[in-house]
Protein backbone atom coordinates (compact mmCIF):
# COMPACT_ATOMS: atom_id res chain seq x y z
CA UNK A 1 0.00 0.00 0.00
CA UNK A 2 1.51 3.30 -1.07
CA UNK A 3 1.40 6.32 1.19
CA UNK A 4 0.37 9.76 0.14
CA UNK A 5 3.18 12.26 0.79
CA UNK A 6 2.33 14.89 3.38
CA UNK A 7 4.45 18.01 2.92
CA UNK A 8 5.56 19.90 6.01
CA UNK A 9 6.05 23.62 5.52
CA UNK A 10 7.65 25.54 8.37
CA UNK A 11 7.32 29.32 8.50
CA UNK A 12 9.96 29.89 11.20
CA UNK A 13 12.59 27.15 11.43
CA UNK A 14 13.95 28.47 14.72
CA UNK A 15 10.56 28.41 16.49
CA UNK A 16 9.87 24.97 14.97
CA UNK A 17 13.20 23.61 16.26
CA UNK A 18 12.68 25.11 19.74
CA UNK A 19 9.20 23.63 20.02
CA UNK A 20 10.40 20.23 18.82
CA UNK A 21 13.37 20.31 21.23
CA UNK A 22 11.09 21.15 24.19
CA UNK A 23 8.71 18.34 23.32
CA UNK A 24 11.58 15.86 22.99
CA UNK A 25 13.09 17.01 26.31
CA UNK A 26 9.75 16.51 28.05
CA UNK A 27 9.25 13.05 26.52
CA UNK A 28 10.71 10.13 28.43
CA UNK A 29 12.72 7.86 26.19
CA UNK A 30 12.69 7.67 22.43
CA UNK A 31 9.29 8.61 20.96
CA UNK A 32 7.46 6.17 18.71
CA UNK A 33 6.99 6.91 15.01
CA UNK A 34 3.49 8.31 15.59
CA UNK A 35 4.55 10.30 18.67
CA UNK A 36 7.37 11.88 16.68
CA UNK A 37 5.02 12.73 13.79
CA UNK A 38 2.67 14.40 16.27
CA UNK A 39 5.55 16.34 17.84
CA UNK A 40 6.63 17.63 14.41
CA UNK A 41 3.06 18.55 13.53
CA UNK A 42 2.48 20.33 16.87
CA UNK A 43 5.69 22.28 16.41
CA UNK A 44 4.49 23.64 13.08
CA UNK A 45 0.75 23.14 12.62
CA UNK A 46 -1.15 21.77 15.60
CA UNK A 47 -1.84 18.05 15.22
CA UNK A 48 -0.77 15.46 12.69
CA UNK A 49 -4.39 14.74 11.75
CA UNK A 50 -4.88 18.44 10.92
CA UNK A 51 -1.74 18.42 8.79
CA UNK A 52 -2.93 15.29 6.96
CA UNK A 53 -6.43 16.77 6.47
CA UNK A 54 -4.98 19.96 4.97
CA UNK A 55 -3.00 17.90 2.48
CA UNK A 56 -5.94 15.64 1.63
CA UNK A 57 -8.29 18.54 0.90
CA UNK A 58 -6.02 19.84 -1.82
CA UNK A 59 -6.31 23.40 -0.55
CA UNK A 60 -3.14 25.38 -0.93
CA UNK A 61 -2.95 27.40 2.27
CA UNK A 62 -0.07 29.73 2.91
CA UNK A 63 2.55 28.54 5.39
CA UNK A 64 2.10 29.56 9.01
CA UNK A 65 3.46 32.94 10.03
CA UNK A 66 6.21 33.07 12.66
CA UNK A 67 3.66 34.41 15.16
CA UNK A 68 1.37 31.41 14.58
CA UNK A 69 4.30 29.02 14.95
CA UNK A 70 5.34 30.70 18.22
CA UNK A 71 1.75 30.49 19.48
CA UNK A 72 1.67 26.78 18.61
CA UNK A 73 4.84 26.29 20.67
CA UNK A 74 3.07 27.77 23.71
CA UNK A 75 0.62 25.33 25.25
CA UNK A 76 -1.79 27.47 27.29
CA UNK A 77 -3.20 24.49 29.26
CA UNK A 78 0.31 23.39 30.19
CA UNK A 79 1.21 26.92 31.32
CA UNK A 80 -1.94 27.18 33.44
CA UNK A 81 -1.30 23.77 35.05
CA UNK A 82 2.26 24.73 35.96
CA UNK A 83 1.24 28.20 37.15
CA UNK A 84 -1.23 26.58 39.60
CA UNK A 85 1.71 24.67 41.15
CA UNK A 86 3.18 28.00 42.31
CA UNK A 87 1.91 30.53 44.83
CA UNK A 88 1.76 34.32 44.36
CA UNK A 89 5.41 34.63 45.46
CA UNK A 90 6.43 32.09 42.80
CA UNK A 91 7.22 29.36 45.34
CA UNK A 92 6.57 25.80 44.18
CA UNK A 93 3.71 24.51 46.34
CA UNK A 94 3.70 20.91 45.05
CA UNK A 95 5.75 18.72 42.73
CA UNK A 96 3.78 18.34 39.45
CA UNK A 97 2.91 14.79 38.40
CA UNK A 98 3.49 15.27 34.65
CA UNK A 99 7.12 15.26 33.52
CA UNK A 100 6.57 18.17 31.12
CA UNK A 101 5.14 20.25 34.00
CA UNK A 102 8.06 19.26 36.22
CA UNK A 103 10.54 20.46 33.61
CA UNK A 104 8.82 23.84 33.29
CA UNK A 105 8.71 24.15 37.10
CA UNK A 106 12.44 23.42 37.22
CA UNK A 107 13.08 26.17 34.65
CA UNK A 108 11.18 28.60 36.88
CA UNK A 109 13.31 27.59 39.88
CA UNK A 110 16.43 27.88 37.69
CA UNK A 111 15.48 31.49 36.89
CA UNK A 112 15.75 32.29 40.63
CA UNK A 113 19.27 30.90 40.99
CA UNK A 114 22.03 33.53 40.77
CA UNK A 115 24.03 33.27 37.56
CA UNK A 116 27.83 33.18 37.28
CA UNK A 117 28.24 32.27 40.93
CA UNK A 118 29.63 29.17 42.60
CA UNK A 119 27.56 27.96 45.53
CA UNK A 120 28.06 25.30 48.15
CA UNK A 121 25.52 22.51 48.54
CA UNK A 122 24.37 24.22 51.74
CA UNK A 123 23.69 27.48 49.86
CA UNK A 124 21.79 25.67 47.08
CA UNK A 125 19.72 23.81 49.67
CA UNK A 126 18.84 27.05 51.46
CA UNK A 127 17.89 28.75 48.19
CA UNK A 128 15.68 25.82 47.13
CA UNK A 129 14.06 25.59 50.59
CA UNK A 130 13.00 29.22 50.18
CA UNK A 131 11.58 28.58 46.68
CA UNK A 132 9.34 25.59 47.46
CA UNK A 133 6.79 24.52 50.07
CA UNK A 134 6.63 20.71 49.89
CA UNK A 135 9.84 19.90 51.78
CA UNK A 136 12.05 18.08 49.27
CA UNK A 137 14.91 20.40 48.29
CA UNK A 138 17.14 17.38 47.52
CA UNK A 139 14.73 16.26 44.77
CA UNK A 140 14.81 19.73 43.23
CA UNK A 141 18.61 19.98 43.42
CA UNK A 142 19.04 16.55 41.86
CA UNK A 143 16.49 17.26 39.09
CA UNK A 144 18.13 20.61 38.24
CA UNK A 145 21.47 18.82 37.80
CA UNK A 146 20.00 15.90 35.82
CA UNK A 147 18.20 18.30 33.48
CA UNK A 148 21.49 20.15 32.91
CA UNK A 149 20.31 23.41 34.46
CA UNK A 150 22.92 23.19 37.21
CA UNK A 151 26.35 21.65 37.28
CA UNK A 152 28.20 20.32 40.28
CA UNK A 153 31.66 19.14 41.02
CA UNK A 154 32.23 15.40 41.23
CA UNK A 155 32.18 15.49 45.03
CA UNK A 156 29.04 17.68 45.06
CA UNK A 157 30.69 20.49 47.02
CA UNK A 158 30.28 23.25 44.40
CA UNK A 159 27.20 24.01 42.31
CA UNK A 160 26.76 26.50 39.52
CA UNK A 161 23.80 27.52 37.37
CA UNK A 162 24.27 26.53 33.71
CA UNK A 163 23.39 29.42 31.41
CA UNK A 164 20.92 28.43 28.70
CA UNK A 165 18.13 30.12 26.76
CA UNK A 166 15.01 29.88 28.88
CA UNK A 167 12.21 27.48 27.97
CA UNK A 168 9.39 29.40 26.27
CA UNK A 169 6.65 28.16 28.65
CA UNK A 170 8.64 29.16 31.74
CA UNK A 171 9.43 32.57 30.22
CA UNK A 172 5.71 33.07 29.54
CA UNK A 173 4.83 32.27 33.18
CA UNK A 174 7.52 34.69 34.41
CA UNK A 175 6.16 37.46 32.15
CA UNK A 176 2.62 36.81 33.41
CA UNK A 177 3.85 36.85 37.01
CA UNK A 178 5.76 40.11 36.50
CA UNK A 179 2.74 41.80 34.93
CA UNK A 180 0.52 40.67 37.84
CA UNK A 181 3.05 42.03 40.34
CA UNK A 182 3.13 45.38 38.51
CA UNK A 183 -0.67 45.75 38.76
Amino acid sequence: MSRKPIPLTVGDTSAFAKSLRLQLAAHEGLPSHLQFLNMMARAGHGKFQSLRAKTGSGSEKEPPTPARVADAAIDRKHIERVRRSFDEELRLMRWPSRRMDQITALWLLWSRIPSAREMSEKEVNALLRDRHLFGDHALLRRELCELGLMSRTRDGSIYRRVERPMQIQAATILRQHSSRQAN
